[in-house]
């Protein structure tokens, strides 16, 4: 029996510039942490007293005899990539919902891979994972995917992450102070906004419109570099990292007329006058968690303004997908 935990992802700035139809010519980065609200798999071999070889639970239930037949096109293709003869049974469980803009479905493809190499009694490195997570969603599921959210999950961290050329991506650890990160953390506010989104769709306008925004996309990379020059400034300006969200925010919600809408521009416009200075939805776009840099003694009044929407607290995690118990199992 293995159970893995893998942590989801908010992304700060430089998103849009992880797609491969940008990094491939243009050289892309992000700025990103993971967070302690986790994706958790637990797989282990199928006893064979059922006349099924795979079964598979996560919103759904899934009792198949081949692969190829398994619906769920993640959990199809890491099983095709790992190559594992025996049946297995996978269970998914999660901190957050699906579809909300913190990297739940690589955090699940990162989770699940894992798992798979430690069934197989196989090591492996948070390298591989990234690179593998990335191949399956992007070539073997052809999903509308960028490449930071799995390079996010295997690595953990607060991170520059640097995407194109030869090595494909590169994790840079930012280097900050300890207390210097809690002011950054205790400065952030996590809302779930409760609307549905499907990132793919989103994700897909926005790779096609990428060779027309390649201006705009340059200058939120350019972003990632100024955040990260503030946050290994002195703790005095820390606050300009909200404002730099701001001026980042304005510029992505542009590039597509899906990634905002009237209901997220009414929370955002709540938000800022209540004190908040800048903030941006988390994933694609469309719905789903948004954050927001709030000086301390602003929070209470921000909190109040957006009391209709759930507020989550959370902290920043350093490890990574992690193999939390292994349990040998006996074969029949």
């Amino acid at each position: 029996m293995i159970i893995t935990r893998t942590p989801f992802r908010i992304s700060f700035f430089g998103g849009g510039t992880d797609y491969p139809a940008f990094y491939k010519e243009h050289n892309g980065a992000v700025l990103s942490t993971t967070i302690n609200k986790y994706c958790y798999i637990n797989c282990r071999f199928l006893p064979p007293f059922f006349d099924y070889k795979y079964r598979i639970r996560y919103t759904k239930r899934e009792t198949v005899n081949d692969v190829s037949q398994i619906q769920h096109p993640t959990v199809r293709e890491c099983l095709k990539l790992c190559n594992i003869e025996q049946g297995v049974e996978m269970v998914h469980t999660s901190d957050i919902p699906a579809r909300s803009g913190v990297g739940s479905s690589s955090a699940f493809t990162v989770g699940f891979l894992n798992a798979l190499y430690a069934l197989r009694g196989k090591m492996t490195t948070k390298r591989q994972l990234g690179r593998e997570a990335i191949y399956i969603e992007q070539e073997m599921a052809r999903e509308n995917v960028g490449s930071q959210d799995q390079v996010a999950a295997a690595f953990g961290g607060l991170n520059r992450i640097e995407f194109g050329g030869e090595r494909e991506f590169f994790v840079n650890p930012i280097t900050i102070s300890e207390s210097k990160k809690s002011i950054l953390q205790d400065n952030l506010l996590l809302f779930f906004t409760g609307f549905a989104r499907t990132a793919s769709n989103i994700a897909g306008e926005q790779i096609r419109l990428t060779p027309e925004r390649t201006k705009e996309l340059n200058e939120m990379k350019g972003f990632v570099d100024e955040a990260c020059s503030i946050l290994n400034g002195s703790s005095k300006s820390i606050d300009d990292f909200g404002k730099l969200l701001h001026e980042s925010w304005m510029i992505k919600r542009e590039l597509t007329g899906l990634i905002s809408n009237k209901d997220i521009d009414d929370i955002y416009e709540t938000a800022i006058s209540a004190g908040a200075l800048g903030g941006k939805l988390c994933g694609a776009g469309g719905g789903g968690f948004i954050i927001f840099y709030v000086p301390s003694n602003k929070q209470q009044n921000v909190r109040k303004r957006l009391s209709q929407l759930l507020h989550v607290p959370f902290g920043f995690d350093s490890l990574g997908s992690q193999i939390i118990m292994y349990s040998t199992q006996d074969f029949f």
